[in-house]
């Protein structure tokens, strides 16, 4: 593109405005629309949500998403298929009315064989509203809270690769570049904390296959910065600078950024770039995070009775068990998105052995945190979701071994559970074939539940738009549809 070109397409409407107003001495007509642009965002909402938004009244507040990063494997976790142990080492494309010729990765697209191969592990059935859930042992903590859970055993992607995948449970494209879910709600909703980000992103690792994780997973894309998410670090520093340097009072870091919030205000009033603007509210939001934050990551304060619900694991930095009581912490001071990141899912090999470390370490943290929210009045205003970029295929990768089994990545169809906020509790949602390969019923696409998470939090996720580059983008494209089935 030659350089002219771009700089005119990255000119605005209000800097053209007003840099007209400024150099055209007959401008007065374009001076007044300058100002009634400045006035519409001066008169904007404290909380920095749109006036516009919610569009009806909210059942949530907030959201925490506990992203399981690899792809759990759901036939081990929570779709129980005995026809699987029927069928042992069968080969999948034998059965075309199963496999129909979809795609599969290149780990396995190779193999003479796709063997079937039965979860090692036992599943029992566990009361619901439903009349029943079936649960593995592996999660006996989270089976004794399946009356509180929205099971969704029909959900599918379109993403087969691990990069994609999570880019498009997380932006709404296979795409990079697009915003987060966070920064969505952030850009619509605003903040209702001001010492804290609208938007927090905390990451514990597992034991298994770590995939890599992208900054821009939480970046806010072509929205404006100040909407991106903040990554709270495990240890000493949960954010970096966050202290002083030796020497400086908090009057003298107040009085410097005085100064440099006066040198800013000029340069929007030279520039009319919104971006210097979101560069002041940044600035003023991390001096007040230099109080805010050693706060709410210091733990002295809960009781024993909490820090045993969460397990041993809690009083690890940068555990889920820790990660999953900072949620808490942080939904009990009214941040809007808080995501959650549990490494280490991807189990192509050995996946019986890797499985059970990665289960214990999050079962009974992920269901501390639910009924941590429940006793405290929270629950029912915060949506809890959990889930992964896809599942795992009922088919075994690499030689057939019901000991040491591995499973590829499988979009096709997978499971993901839902938690107060507005959702039924206690229900099944939707099914797959006897394989747990196909969806049966009830199909739920990405689009769907991100469609559904907007409109528990009050928005029409088709009306929430930003015009970037002469389109209107939302978070669900030009897809979506609410699931009015688990709605409460």
């Amino acid at each position: 593109m030659d350089p002219i070109e771009e700089r005119l397409r990255l000119f605005t409407r209000r800097q053209f405005f007003g840099r007209a107003s400024g150099s055209i001495s007959a401008g007065l007509g374009v001076a007044a629309l300058t100002q009634l642009d400045r006035t519409a965002l001066a008169s904007s909402r404290d909380d920095g949500a749109r006036p516009d938004v919610p569009h009806f009244a909210p059942k949530c507040k907030r959201i925490i998403y506990l992203h399981q990063m690899g792809g759990p494997s759901q036939l081990d976790l929570f779709d129980y298929k005995p026809k699987l142990v029927e069928l042992a080492g069968k080969d999948l494309r034998d059965m075309p009315e199963i496999w129909q010729g979809q795609r599969i990765t290149g780990m396995t697209s190779g193999q003479s064989k796709l063997p079937l191969v039965p979860s090692r592990f036992r599943f029992d059935r566990y009361d619901n509203e439903s009349g029943g859930t079936w649960i593995s042992e592996l999660f006996p903590h989270t089976a004794a809270i399946a009356k509180k859970l929205c099971i969704i055993r029909s959900m599918h992607t379109e993403a087969i690769n691990h990069e994609p995948g999570v880019t498009f449970l997380q932006t709404g494209s296979q795409i990079p570049g697009r915003p987060a879910i966070g920064s969505w709600l952030s850009y619509g909703l605003g903040s209702s904390n001001s010492d804290l980000p609208a938007f927090v992103v905390l990451i514990s690792q597992g034991y298994g296959n770590m995939q890599a994780l992208s900054a821009r997973l939480w970046g806010s894309g072509f929205l404006p910065s100040e909407h991106q998410g903040v990554r709270l670090r495990s240890g000493k520093d949960p954010v970096l600078f966050l202290d002083d340097p030796k020497g400086m009072r908090r009057g003298d870091r107040r009085r410097m950024l005085d100064a440099v919030t006066a040198l800013n205000e000029l340069e929007y009033e030279r520039s009319l770039d919104d971006e210097v603007r979101t560069r002041i509210t940044q600035a003023e939001m991390a001096f007040r995070m230099q109080m805010s934050v050693p706060e709410l990551t210091d733990l002295s304060s809960e009781s024993q009775e909490t820090l045993e619900l969460y397990g041993p694991e809690v009083q690890k930095p940068g555990s889920f068990a820790a990660n999953c009581l900072l949620a808490r912490r942080l939904a009990e001071r009214d941040v809007r998105f808080i995501q959650l990141y549990q490494r280490g899912w991807d189990a192509h090999g050995n996946l019986p052995a890797e499985i059970r470390l990665q289960a214990k370490a999050v079962d009974r943290a992920q269901a501390a945190l639910i009924q941590d929210l429940e006793r405290r009045g929270l629950l029912d205003d915060t949506l809890v979701v959990w889930g992964g970029e896809f599942g795992r295929t009922a088919y075994c990768q690499g030689a057939y071994n019901v000991e040491t089994y591995g499973r590829d990545p499988h979009p096709r169809c997978f499971t993901m559970f839902l938690a107060g906020g507005g959702v039924r509790p206690g229900i099944d949602y939707g099914s797959s074939d006897d394989f747990g390969y196909n969806v049966a019923t009830d199909p739920v696409h990405v689009h769907d539940l991100h469609a559904t998470m907007m409109q528990l939090c009050g928005i029409d996720h088709e009306r929430l738009t930003y015009r970037f580059q002469g389109r209107r983008y939302r978070l669900t494209d030009i897809a979506g549809k609410v699931v009015q089935g688990i709605l409460a």
